[in-house]
């Protein structure tokens, strides 16, 4: 792996970022070389001055040179300006667009891994870190580092005992930074666990604020938020503190080089191997050289809390991808289930083997016992997921070898926890459709019965919903996005529990236009309510994540199985009194 390749990968950069960070790199160590240019010149300076006389010419000389000088120092300076900064703001553009469209193509599997405030800190906070170590802390350190060794190898030209009293300090400072490696990752690992921790109970405390206030437990949840924030508090104070023990011990050792390049050259002088100006000029150099060694002590040890932050953003980066083929050779719409299993990462099986057809022109329906595996059947017929063994078909091909966002071309779907936008109603609707006209928009929304409440609404279709739809009722909600299905007027129909949050009279309603709509199309829904697919084609009853029984409504009942006994205990308890 090149250089190019292992700075992606540490610090979740693209190819451009990386070779950008390298000619930051070049700059910093050019700009802290043309800051010696002054010590050079004041050295020559102090020789004739020693001497007792400045030639007119030369006296020209200096002068010339202190004006390249400071002209060269500003050219640098601009040049390490354009190559971190600038550089580094374009690449996290790029890293957060890359971010996001990664997001966009790695498995919805991951996303159960990782709750809310994990990936949001994630995408802010990991890549707001990584930015400034880009900007200021790794260019910084490298460039100091090579200006360093370059000025080092110098100064052994002059006089290597002195060099060596110079340098003797630098490589055990380092190593003082280095060794708190494993301390400082512990550390930084706790710090962003404590974060994540309190994030999450502010967005719970956010979210879950009714009922919170409903059951009177605002004090009681108050209390354990406090505590998260104070643990954030107590670990923030311990990581500064313990950052601080190990920088600040190799920042006295390397000031203890000042001392040593004092002691020896007082002694060489006096011995008379070197001279007064050789003196001066290495004690002038070593207090130039230690300043951004001191600095880089300082990046070494942020360089090393952010590799938790890296990590972090790499898993995302480093995430296998969903791909497959961009066309499409589907023979009609049959959605077929073959021998199919399917276990989350952490090994508990949700559907052993599962085999059934959902016929396009029919409606087919999934019940069963919650936990039967109903809606991981729906997901996977989608390809949220891949499965681990079996065949999903869809017209005959494979959806395993189809590139998801090609296959969800193909399907409209209605989900049971509905998810709303902060737009208006009309903008909401057209997500099923981008390019549709307003004339489009409103006629699914029709069907949907949506008119209903949207005409009493301020605006009407131009209304607001608020954040989630908050402005909106349950069933409300569930209108728009029904509407988005009907608008979408895709061949594959997947509805979880669409009718739910309405009322018995909207739900008959809704049912009548989606029987209109489902003509020639492959539907697949799942539903709790045994009334809801007492009229549908087919029955395909789910438990433990098997396929338990399968037929039409009639089929079932006169098997006196799974099917009879739920539809007999909601009937039963429709006809309970109070």
């Amino acid at each position: 792996m090149n250089i190019t390749e292992k700075l992606k990968h540490k610090y979740a950069l693209s190819d451009t970022g990386a070779k950008a960070m390298i000619r930051a790199f070049l700059a910093v160590t050019i700009a802290n070389l043309a800051l010696m240019l002054p010590v050079g010149l004041l050295y020559e300076l102090s020789s004739y001055l020693l001497d007792g006389k400045l030639p007119r010419d030369k006296f020209v000389f200096f002068i010339a040179a202190i004006i390249i000088a400071l002209i060269l120092i500003i050219l640098t300076t601009i040049f390490q300006y354009r190559s971190t900064f600038l550089s580094t703001y374009i690449e996290s553009g790029v890293r957060r667009r890359t971010l996001a469209e990664k997001l966009r193509k790695i498995p919805l599997s991951f996303f159960g891994k990782k709750d809310l405030a994990d990936l949001t800190n994630t995408i802010m906070t990991d890549c707001a870190k990584i930015e400034t170590a880009s900007s200021h802390w790794i260019p910084e350190l490298v460039g100091a580092i090579i200006s360093t060794t370059i000025i080092i190898i110098s100064l052994f030209f002059f006089n290597w005992k002195m060099a060596i009293a110079a340098v003797w300090v630098m490589p055990v400072a380092f190593l003082i930074v280095l060794f708190s490696k494993k301390v400082m990752s512990n550390v930084h690992k706790k710090t962003v666990e404590y974060r994540i921790d309190c994030l999450d109970g502010i967005q719970e405390g956010l979210e879950t604020l009714r009922d919170l206030r409903s059951y009177n437990m605002t004090d009681n949840y108050s209390k354990g938020l406090n505590k998260k924030i104070k643990a954030v508090e107590k670990h923030a104070i311990v990581a500064e503190f313990s950052n601080a023990a190990f920088v600040c011990s190799a920042q006295m050792v390397l000031k203890l080089g000042i001392g040593t390049v004092a002691v020896v050259g007082s002694f060489l002088l006096i011995n008379g191997e070197i001279n007064i100006l050789t003196f001066f000029m290495f004690l002038l150099v070593v207090t130039r050289m230690y300043e951004p060694l001191q600095i880089s002590l300082q990046n070494l040890s942020a360089i090393i809390s952010i590799d938790v932050n890296c990590k972090r953003m790499d898993e995302i980066l480093s995430h296998e991808e969903q791909t497959g083929k961009e066309t499409l050779d589907n023979k009609g719409f049959d959605i077929k289930f073959n021998h199919v299993a399917f276990s989350y990462k952490n090994g508990e099986q949700i559907l052993s083997d599962v085999s059934f057809t959902a016929k396009q022109g029919e409606v087919t329906a999934l019940i069963g016992p919650s936990g039967g595996g109903k809606t991981t059947v729906s997901r996977l017929a989608a390809r949220f997921w891949d499965i681990n063994k079996g065949k999903i078909t869809v017209g005959g091909m494979d959806i395993s070898e189809i590139n998801p966002e090609k296959l969800l071309s193909l399907y409209s779907i209605v989900f049971k926890d509905v998810t709303l936008f902060n737009n208006t109603v009309m903008e909401n609707i057209r997500i099923g459709k981008k390019d549709a006209t307003d004339e489009e928009v409103i006629a699914a929304a029709k069907l949907a019965h949506c008119e209903e409440f949207v005409e009493k609404m301020p605006e009407k279709w131009n209304s607001m919903i608020g954040e989630n739809g908050s402005e909106l009722s349950g069933g409300e909600r569930q209108r728009i996005s029904i509407a988005r299905a009907f608008l979408k007027d895709a061949p594959v129909i997947l509805m979880d529990e669409a009718t739910a949050s309405l009322d018995v009279d909207n739900e008959s309603l809704i049912q009548e236009s989606i029987s209109k709509l489902i003509k020639n199309k492959t539907v697949l829904i799942i539903a709790h309510r045994m009334r809801t697919v007492d009229g549908v084609d087919k029955i395909i009853v789910l438990k433990d994540g098997k396929v338990a029984e399968s037929g039409s409504p009639e089929e079932l009942k006169n098997l006196n199985g799974i099917y009879k006994h739920m539809s007999d205990i909601q009937l039963s308890s429709s006809q309970w009194k109070y």
